[in-house]
């Protein structure tokens, strides 16, 4: 089973810090460890806000991959306990975005470098998926979780489901018991 990162709507106050921690830790760095200033700003995780409700929306790492599913390039696979993207593969056709119940994949186009130094080489736009991969570079764990000033984001791991089934389990039990 995967492990998630889930939010509960009443801690998120809409800060927006969990969108930025995301986009920066997935930014390339220099040597130094320094964010270039020009790097595009792209999260994998997106802030709703309605009038009612404010909650980040993210990959559940679907057991089922309904994304991967969808994908005719095979892009999308499971590695490390993480679903994925295999950026080498996606040709970013957005089925995986259509597919995905959660509206938590999003298909961003960034202009790529010239191939050579000729004069006449030009940039060119890709397509490319990106989605929650639960930080799987930092030893820390999602970026978004740490930063969260509310703690409104969690990571949820196979043990933690089964002690909540087992605690639903004994008060549903108790709940019987004649008083």
């Amino acid at each position: 089973m995967n492990r998630f990162v889930i939010a509960d709507p009443e801690r998120c106050i809409g800060c927006r810090t969990c969108e930025v921690a995301c986009a920066v830790s997935h930014q390339a760095s220099d040597a130094q460890g320094t964010v270039q200033a020009n790097a595009p700003f792209h999260p994998r995780l997106k802030l709703v806000v309605t009038e009612r409700i404010t909650t980040p929306i993210l990959c559940r790492q679907c057991e089922d991959k309904p994304c991967a599913m969808a994908c005719p390039n095979q892009a999308i696979v499971t590695e490390n306990g993480c679903v994925t993207v295999r950026q080498e593969r996606c040709i970013g056709c957005k089925s995986c975005v259509v597919a995905c119940p959660y509206g938590a994949m999003n298909v961003v186009v960034t202009e790529t470098a010239p191939e050579s130094d000729s004069l006449f080489a030009k940039a060119h736009k890709k397509a490319h998926a990106l989605k929650c991969d639960l930080c799987g570079h930092r030893a820390d764990g999602p970026a978004c979780v740490s930063v969260c000033p509310t703690q409104a984001l969690r990571l949820v791991t196979p043990d933690d489901l089964e002690q909540e089934r087992r605690r639903k389990q004994l008060a549903s039990a108790l709940a019987l018991q004649p008083v």
